[in-house]
């Protein structure tokens, strides 16, 4: 699985879709849209740490001084060219005004250094560094738990803050969350006479300020809510949610979340690595033209299934025509916005 450009739960909420039944086919459409997003642009939305090795000289950099990149590069870390290391004072990642990205680099004129090509032309220049169109980011609460470096589940604090599908930052290590399961959240429900089932039983009271936070989606027996609102140990929910079956619940019933992540580790040329407890996490966030394009992607893509391939869903009087024509203009805006050709003409 690689990391997607919105996440199953921001399909599932905008779709409507209660439940987990159809996660595989969520998760199977938003790794295709999101890959496809990536070849249809000609550029990806997240930093990929890597080396990257071109010719030199070459046809679309003449120039000795300057160096044409076919990839968006946001930062370098080495820069080699013709077995010598060129040293930060002595280049510049252009254009200065707008970048990153950038898609050039060039050789300060005042210094004494220049690119040169090795014995042959071939792999002459290293840049290693992080590529991709950006690299925003969000904070996403904190580790809960101390990380050995290898573990492949982690919990954390927040559980409204981070979806399936996410590129989160902890530490210099970077993950793909691909799963996230209940965790108690040392949280119970403090109503003396429990919860009836009755789904104008909005106001929960919890034992503990701050254990629960405004968006999770809790668990309480099998009944899931959605937590609209925080005030001290007072949560206003929306009962059954996801699908769930409203239920009665016992006074000190304990309170779970989804707050549990899988993982896959060292993600996008990182290197795994231990974490303390409390670290801060931090998630990718792509541009917001390319998540509604995912999104929009993914459930155009899901209703054709559910259709079967023939652009209409319901039954009898309710079958109805998808046209598709909304998607059309938002790929439209994502490719005059973000299409990247290749070559230095990708100014």
């Amino acid at each position: 699985m690689g990391l997607w450009y919105t996440t199953r739960e921001q399909v599932k909420r905008a779709a409507q879709i209660n439940g987990p039944d159809e996660h595989p086919s969520i998760d199977r459409l938003l790794e295709s849209v999101s890959r496809e997003i990536e070849r249809e642009l000609n550029r990806h939305f997240y930093p990929l740490t890597a080396p990257k090795y071109f010719p030199y000289p070459n046809t679309q950099s003449p120039r000795i001084y300057r160096y044409w990149l076919d990839d968006d590069l946001i930062e370098v870390t080495l820069l080699v060219s013709g077995g010598t290391t060129i040293v930060p004072a002595d280049y510049f990642k252009e254009p200065v005004n707008c970048g990153p990205p950038f898609n050039r680099i060039e050789i300060d004129l005042s210094s004494g250094a220049a690119f040169l090509a090795g014995i042959t032309s071939q792999r002459a220049l290293e840049v290693t560094g992080r590529w991709g169109f950006c690299e925003i980011s969000a904070a996403a609460g904190a580790l809960d738990e101390a990380d050995d470096g290898t573990e492949t589940e982690l919990d954390v604090t927040d559980s409204s803050l981070i979806g399936v599908g996410d590129l989160i930052l902890i530490g210099t290590e970077r993950m793909i969350v691909t799963e996230k399961a209940l965790l108690t959240t040392t949280t119970a429900i403090n109503m003396g006479a429990g919860i009836a089932a009755d789904e104008a039983v909005l106001a929960i009271t919890i034992d503990g300020i701050g254990s629960v936070k405004q968006g999770e989606i809790i668990t309480i027996g099998a009944e899931r809510m959605l937590v609209e609102g925080v005030g001290g140990a007072v949560l206003t929910v929306k009962r059954a949610y996801d699908g769930s079956v409203l239920a009665a619940h016992l006074d000190d019933a304990v309170v779970y979340a989804p707050r549990t992540l899988t993982v896959t580790r060292a993600a996008v040329g990182t290197t795994a690595a231990t974490h303390a407890d409390d670290t801060p996490i931090t998630k990718n966030v792509p541009p917001g033209l390319i998540a509604e394009l995912a999104l929009a992607e993914t459930i155009y893509a899901l209703a054709q299934e559910k259709g079967s391939m023939a652009l209409t869903v319901g039954q009898g009087e309710a079958v109805r025509e998808i046209s598709g024509k909304g998607i059309a203009d938002v790929r439209k805006r994502a490719d005059e916005a973000y299409k990247r050709t290749r070559g230095p003409r990708a100014i």
